[in-house]
């Protein structure tokens, strides 16, 4: 007698292609997932263009079945080692409740923009409302 793990639902399994960043670990699940994500855009672009940029991949999530929470401009900030040959970028910061499905996507137009020099997605189990630490740290500095 043979025991086989059939899958329990249709459809490609996990290990037939390989996933990207925090969505492999919900692929194929519908239900929302919480995740943090964080992208750096190249310096020579200006804040008010990141600004429409972030809005734009806001909408797509919207579109996508996401919701995106806050938002977060941190600014024109210097790198740990050069990404094509840029010292410094501009990081931005989104919370996004939605399906695996639309960060997938997110991050392959992310893969074929020129603008977008790095990104981050990081699955969380809660999204907090309160300013994020790289921002309450520039308060305290100018208080």
């Amino acid at each position: 007698m043979v025991l086989r793990n059939e899958p329990e639902e249709e459809g490609p399994s996990p290990v037939s292609f390989p996933l990207s960043g925090a969505a492999c670990l919900n692929y194929g699940n519908k239900n929302m997932a919480l995740y943090e994500h964080v992208v750096i855009t190249r310096p020579d672009i200006s804040p008010a263009q990141v600004d429409s940029f972030v809005e734009e991949l806001s909408n797509f999530l919207k579109e996508k079945g996401a919701k995106v929470g806050k938002t977060e401009y941190w600014g024109l900030r210097n790198l740990a080692y050069p990404i094509k040959k840029q010292r410094k970028g501009h990081y931005s910061l989104l919370n996004i409740d939605g399906p695996a499905d639309a960060v997938l996507e997110l991050e392959r137009k992310h893969r074929i923009s020129d603008d977008v020099m790095r990104y981050m997605t990081v699955r969380v189990e809660t999204l907090s409302d309160e300013p994020s630490p790289v921002l309450s740290r520039k308060d305290r500095r100018r208080d």
